[in-house]
């Protein structure tokens, strides 16, 4: 049994801004039932979601500052959770980064330095709380600093760090490496400085005994200038303690044969229920209930990642075919104005809705009949992966963790059994409408789509399979 830290600045059901909170919720958990010794640490946040009692564990001292740190749980499982409690930095309204405008907190960079340094203490248990981990699992820029600082110590924990989105670096001046008193010997070019600013995630790159990344094609394509973000070099440089392990789903959660929130639960031997999802769906969105024509559904944010300017681009000859389309999400306001015109145009064939709503993506998940996602990156993705389970086809482009659990569906893959998508490769509107015709090629032979729609939802992407490539790791190093 291994004692683990686990270092994150969210966790569903706790707070949640991100895929981060569902792998952070999820892992842990996964862990505990793999009879880990696990202990979650987090800040205090005003919009924390406790629903286990939360008491006083110990106050300590650092950089003259008392911080408290409570003890509370994850809900439904046996995951302790430690609060870093300081209400000057952490008792803030709304989201753990950015205030209602949406913009940075000023002081981002203090409120996650002292994060990352009660952190420590508690890895060295300086809390006095009698227990020492064997592994700190420190997970994005939040925490980057972690490995770095306990690099200095002696017999210290191993330290893995996981990088979610690189695109996320958590750069600051260089003067706030003064105000977090950074030592001087990780103040360096080869160290936390990059371009004479403080990097926190190159805490995590260049100092943890081994990085890991959301799926294995995404740890390859860091490496590149497209993908890396100016550090390429660095994880070059350190490929051999780097590599991909691809999140899991929480099947607890989505899962045909026991979702509340979809009008009729189904399963591989029940597969034609689905077909009342569709027919709820279409109600759902007032658009004509036809069982022949096949519904493309797409949930995500509106934002040019998620290859959303393609779609647009397409959409216009999408509309000559015989398809029916359904779209949930928010983001750039150009897209959404741009999507809300066209459902104007075509109300029979298109229908959009701006935001978020839970029960709403399960229905789309297991009333569509394709998913769209064609995003020019994706670390890892769960979408695609909630498709499969529900037998409904992703149409994918062929990068990070789409690359990874989707089969294209070719000749060889329907013969042994693994085609469950379409994957095509250029971030080009030309690219994503050829993928868009082949699949209703496919979904025109229904012999040939109900093996592929047998095929995805036999897939395993239970966090449980992640949690045992997580604890070898932890093993090795």
């Amino acid at each position: 049994m291994k004692k683990i830290l686990f270092v994150t600045s969210e966790a569903h059901p706790l707070i949640k801004t991100g895929g981060l909170a569902d792998v952070c919720g999820s892992l842990p958990k996964a862990l505990a039932e793999l009879s880990q010794d696990i202990k979650l640490i987090i800040p205090n946040y005003q919009a924390l979601k406790t629903s286990e009692n939360v008491r006083f564990m110990c106050a300590i001292r650092v950089d003259n500052r008392n911080i408290n740190i409570l003890e509370t749980r994850m809900p439904d499982s046996h995951v302790i959770v430690w609060l870093v409690d300081y209400p000057a930095y952490y008792n803030y309204p709304g989201n753990p980064y950015v205030d209602e405008q949406g913009d940075s907190w000023p002081n981002n960079a203090e409120r996650f330095g002292l994060f990352c340094r009660i952190a420590v203490e508690a890895a060295m248990d300086r809390i006095n709380q009698d227990w020492k981990p064997d592994v700190v699992h420190c997970n994005d820029w939040q925490s980057g600093l972690v490995p770095a600082l306990l690099s200095l110590e002696n017999d210290r924990p191993s330290t893995l760090f996981t990088i979610h989105n690189m695109a996320y670096q958590g750069l600051f001046p260089a003067t706030a490496a003064a105000k977090l008193n950074i030592p001087g010997q990780l103040w360096h070019p080869a160290g936390l400085e990059f371009h004479d600013m403080l990097s926190f995630i190159k805490g995590g790159l260049v100092y943890a005994d081994y990085i890991t990344t959301v799926s294995p094609t995404y740890a390859h394509e860091i490496q590149t200038a497209e993908f890396g973000y100016g550090l390429e070099g660095l994880l070059d440089h350190r490929k051999e303690f780097l590599g991909g392990i691809i999140n899991g789903i929480d099947l607890d959660q989505w899962d045909a044969e026991n979702d509340t929130l979809i009008a009729q639960t189904y399963s591989v031997s029940t597969l034609d229920k689905k077909e009342l999802n569709k027919a709820a769906l279409q109600v759902k969105f007032a658009l004509p209930v036809n069982d022949q024509v096949p519904i493309l559904g797409l949930i995500g944010r509106l934002v040019e990642q998620k290859g959303i300017d393609l779609i647009l681009e397409c959409l216009p000859e999408m509309m000559e075919m015989d398809m029916q389309f359904v779209l949930l999400g928010s983001g750039d306001k150009d897209f959404e104005k741009q999507l809300k015109k066209l459902a104007l145009l075509y109300p029979d064939k298109i229908a959009i809705t701006i935001g978020y709503d839970e029960a709403l993506a399960h229905l789309i998940e297991a009333g569509a009949d394709i998913f769209l996602m064609p995003s020019r990156f994706e670390p890892c993705g769960l979408n695609q992966m909630y498709s499969q389970r529900y037998g409904t086809i992703p149409i994918v482009r062929k990068t990070g963790g789409l690359a990874d659990t989707v089969t294209d569906t070719l000749p060889e893959t329907l013969a042994n059994q693994t085609a469950s998508g379409v994957v095509f490769s250029e971030a080009s509107s030309s690219a994503l409408l050829e993928a868009i015709k082949r699949t209703l090629i496919l979904y025109s032979m229904p012999d040939y789509w109900k093996k592929m729609q047998i095929n995805a939802m036999k897939k395993d992407f239970s966090w449980q399979r992640s949690a045992e490539q997580y604890l070898s790791l932890y093993e090795n190093i």
